[in-house]
């Protein structure tokens, strides 16, 4: 049945099981979006709704079917005729329609759910695959609770619905209960003592309850299953479901698996934060593969290692998760190296810098903030009581006098390789003024290409930031200053986009 016999199938329930989450209830809108999006990550089954639940549930089922053309679309039922029936509708546009059909297999669930014995649950198994294949053509029956469930029973009531049509065998823990030793080798068992096993797909359904969910579907897949059944960011009822992204990147990352999908992994992030917006699920900062500190690495020895090489601390690239890098976060643990790499990203020369003297400063700031960001950096490098150029040019004095009917005027000093220059110019502004004179003591040909002010916080007492592109013989600059005085910030800006190339 199977062409690729390494091929493993993805199989999401987003919108269905992960929709199941108290307070994460979706548009028919919402829906199509996010399949869409599942469409383009490149899913195999999309699991769209359980369409007697509900006519909201039942609509969001006929307008997916419409919307999205290559993934299966699979409707869920419990394993009665109406069920069957209403999910046979709703299916009715659907391009490559799946009914999702099962009931429970362990001895728990018949005694205490269904007031049953085992022959009339294996019964009403095969009757519900039965009447389902009359409608739609690939059928999966899930066995509910199959972690728990008699193995030898288990095999008998798989081994029948086969032989009443199913294409696809789910084999769900349901409760997260199994270890996955216990989990992959009842799938081996299933493999080896169902005599028409072959001539259907095995299926992995995992629940989170005791953490396992992702270490049981790989342990369930490298024992003969070949699909997974998995929500995006790990969302589901309860503790959640498997998490698509963490099997993907297992079977990408570990090449002696000799396993794979067709799913493109590039698509994570942005499918990610799209299902937490609109489902209003936060994902845990440290959450495997998409959480914001998954890249991210702080520790000043692991800051040095990753690099001096990427793998030294990373198994994966971000770029194939669909981040642009890895994160060097700055903290009072970052080593110098960290602090370089971020002023050289911010377009600082190294040789041309008191780096020293910036460590040393950068760590007081540290010690007060949890996290240094770009602008603290930028205030570091633009304070002009604290010079961190070697030879750069310093601002000693500025004065300005405008206002009406006055010209502006500016007058300034500007120390450089111990000298001490000074000048004094008119413009049409304060600002305009301040960089007339610097630019007669520096007696180049600067072009000032863009020039921005931005308030830090807000306030008329607000600290300014002021950012500058210059042009100098044919390469762009980017300068940065910070002052309550927004003349003396363009100042330092304009000082901090020179001394990048002089």
């Amino acid at each position: 049945m199977l062409h690729d016999p390494n091929r493993v199938y993805v199989f999401d329930t987003t919108l269905r099981d992960g929709e199941q989450v108290p307070g994460c209830q979706l548009s028919t809108p919402e829906k199509i979006e996010i399949a869409k999006a599942l469409e383009l990550l490149g899913v195999d089954v999309i699991e769209a709704g359980f369409p007697i639940s509900s006519p909201g549930d039942f609509q969001s089922v006929v307008e997916l079917s419409k919307a999205v053309k290559n993934p299966i679309i699979c409707a869920l039922t419990r394993a009665n005729r109406g069920d069957i029936d209403s999910a046979v509708a709703a299916l009715q546009y659907a391009k490559r329609p799946r009914i999702h059909t099962g009931i429970g297999s362990s001895d728990m669930h018949i005694k205490y759910k269904f007031n049953s014995t085992r022959e009339e649950i294996l019964a009403r198994a095969v009757d519900a695959v039965k009447y389902a294949k009359k409608s739609v053509e690939d059928i999966e029956f899930y066995a509910e609770d199959a972690g728990r469930a008699d193995d030898m029973f288990l095999a008998q009531m798989v081994e029948a619905v086969i032989a009443a049509g199913a294409t696809v065998v789910n084999i769900p823990d349901t409760n997260g209960y199994c270890l996955p030793e216990q989990y992959g080798a009842k799938i081996l068992y299933l493999k080896e003592n169902v005599k028409n096993i072959d001539q259907a797909i095995i299926a992995v359904h995992c629940h989170n309850d005791l953490g396992l969910a992702t270490a049981n579907t790989i342990a369930g897949i490298v024992n003969g299953a070949r699909q997974i059944e998995c929500t995006i960011n790990g969302i589901g009822e309860r503790a959640g479901n498997t998490a698509l992204e963490e099997v993907a990147m297992i079977l990408k990352t570990h090449h002696s698996l000799n396993l794979h999908t067709h799913i493109n992994s590039k698509h994570f992030s942005e499918i990610s934060s799209m299902v937490s917006r609109m489902m209003r699920m936060p994902v845990q900062a440290n959450k495997a593969i998409i959480g914001k500190n998954a890249f991210a690495h702080s520790s000043g020895i692991h800051q040095d290692g990753f690099l001096k090489h990427r793998e030294n601390y990373e198994i994966m690239n971000p770029e194939d998760v669909g981040l642009n890098q890895a994160n060097i976060i700055l903290t009072a643990r970052s080593g110098r190296h960290a602090l370089k790499h971020h002023l050289e990203r911010l377009g600082y020369t190294i040789d041309k810098i008191n780096l020293d003297d910036v460590y040393n400063r950068f760590l007081v700031l540290a010690d007060d903030k949890k996290e240094i960001t770009d602008d603290d950096l930028l205030f570091l490098m633009s304070d002009g009581e604290k010079d961190p150029y070697k030879n750069g040019y310093k601002l000693n004095l500025l004065q300005v006098v405008c206002g009406d009917p006055l010209s502006p005027t500016a007058s300034i000093k500007l120390q450089h390789d111990g000298v001490e220059k000074e000048a004094m110019a008119m413009g049409n502004g304060p600002v305009n003024a301040t960089i007339k004179a610097i630019t007669s003591i520096i007696g180049k040909e600067i072009d000032l290409k863009e020039f921005t002010i931005q308030a830090m916080h807000g306030g008329s007492d607000d600290v300014s930031k002021v950012n500058m592109r210059v042009s100098y013989e044919g390469k762009s600059y980017m300068g940065y200053g910070f002052s309550t005085d927004i003349v003396k910030a363009s100042a330092n800006a304009y000082l901090d986009a020179i001394n990048k190339f002089l």
